[in-house]
């Protein structure tokens, strides 16, 4: 049975439609409302609040704390300043990544890192004989994203940190609520947006903090159907979805590199070794087989499909996630959507996917397949840049 996250009290009596999914092994709210919606619009013209604590936290510290990170992640973590916050991958000795997340620096002797996949024993076991210790914090440390253009103005009336001085990817210690927490400008929704990490035994002290502060903003609960939707917006990758963390791939050809899922930028290989750096460097020398795009899905050839069929265009009401295959304009199959949307805010039918190389640069013309009354049939769709929606107010 999942288990309830320090929010839950909260988040059990708003929930009215009863729709729950399992994160990690917690209670997780789809939508409050019957549909996503309310949810969504507050993301993107006010603020909404997100209960993300299933996340697996862990904190890494010692005199050796950066070394053992340094030499598990693909990016060094010693090249953090204090207050810093990276967004990264880490792979197995074949280069096929585990899993990505975030690590931030605390202190000069002091990490935190935040994973999907549990990953306490992998950095015990490189831990071992290294001056650093590694705290599974999952259970004791709650988080929650503030996410939306309001949401810089609530955290000014919440919190004492100087929320205009806080750059993205940074975090910062700060007191909310009569609690101690850390605030960092980070989020998954690809807008301007925060999360704040507190104490577990503090974590309804802090909602109720940011609620009242979020009231004249129209500040709303938000589950993982909205969140799902922002961040196929914001082109951001998924765990399970998007690639397959490599230790529950049962066969090689579902295991993916980083270069392969857009996270080569995070890669940084001329450095001391790391597991995977010479995996890495073949394929970086060689060229990868795959690349991760963006699709803009015809809409009028989709009309009209439901039209000869004499029913109105029907699209999933969430963001949808499954393998839906992608052929060339000779119709051999050169890939697979991976998620998708349609957008509510651009108006745009949208799916992430991957592609063989030859067919990934921008304006290359696929076909998407697509089911209409029972008919298997097939949509254009050209490949474009990522992130589809990447506001100013996110950096600035």
């Amino acid at each position: 049975m999942p288990l309830e996250t320090p929010f839950h009290p909260r988040t059990s009596r708003l929930c009215t439609s009863l729709l729950w999914k399992d994160w990690a092994g917690h209670h997780a709210v789809r939508s409050y409302d019957t549909s996503h919606e309310r949810e969504y619009f507050a993301i993107r013209h006010a603020a909404g609040l997100i209960d993300v604590s299933p996340l697996h936290k862990y904190e890494i510290r010692g005199p050796e704390a950066g070394a053992l990170l340094a030499a598990v992640l693909v990016k060094d973590p010693r090249r953090l300043a204090v207050g810093r916050v990276s967004y990264l991958c880490w792979c197995d000795d074949d280069g096929k990544v585990l899993d990505d997340g975030t690590v931030s620096r605390l202190g000069p002797e002091h990490y935190r890192l935040t994973s999907a996949e549990p990953a306490g024993a992998w950095l015990e076991r490189h831990a071992h004989g290294r001056r650093a210790t590694v705290e599974d914090v999952s259970a004791s440390l709650a988080a929650l994203a503030l996410q939306g253009p309001a949401s810089r103005e609530i955290l000014r009336r919440a919190c004492d940190a100087d929320v205009d001085a806080l750059r993205f990817f940074r975090v910062v210690p700060a007191r909310l609520g009569g609690a101690a927490i850390h605030l960092s400008r980070t989020g998954y929704t690809g807008d301007l947006g925060y999360e704040v990490w507190c104490a577990s035994d503090d974590a309804l002290a802090v909602w109720d903090a940011i609620v009242a502060a979020g009231a004249p903003f129209r500040l709303e609960p938000a589950g993982l159907d909205a969140l799902d939707v922002t961040r196929v917006e914001a082109g951001f990758i998924l765990n399970g979805v998007d690639y397959f963390p490599a230790q529950r791939c049962p066969i090689a050809s579902r295991k993916s590199s980083p270069f392969e899922i857009g996270l080569g930028w995070t890669v940084q290989l001329e450095r001391e070794p790391f597991v995977g750096q010479a995996a890495l460097r073949r394929e970086r020398a060689t060229g990868s087989a795959r690349a991760l795009v963006g699709l803009d899905v015809e809409w009028d050839t989709l009309e009209r499909l439901f039209d000869r069929v004499g029913l109105p265009l029907h699209l999933p009401t969430t963001a949808w996630r499954g393998a839906v295959p992608l052929y060339s304009d000779r119709g051999r199959q050169v890939g697979r959507a991976t998620s998708g949307a349609w957008s509510p805010l651009l108006k745009r039918n949208l799916a992430l996917a991957s592609v063989e190389a030859a067919h990934a640069a921008p304006g290359s013309r696929l076909l998407i397949e697509a089911t209409v009354e029972f008919r298997r049939e097939r949509v254009p769709a050209t490949v474009v840049p990522t992130p589809f929606f990447d506001p100013p107010r996110k950096k600035g």
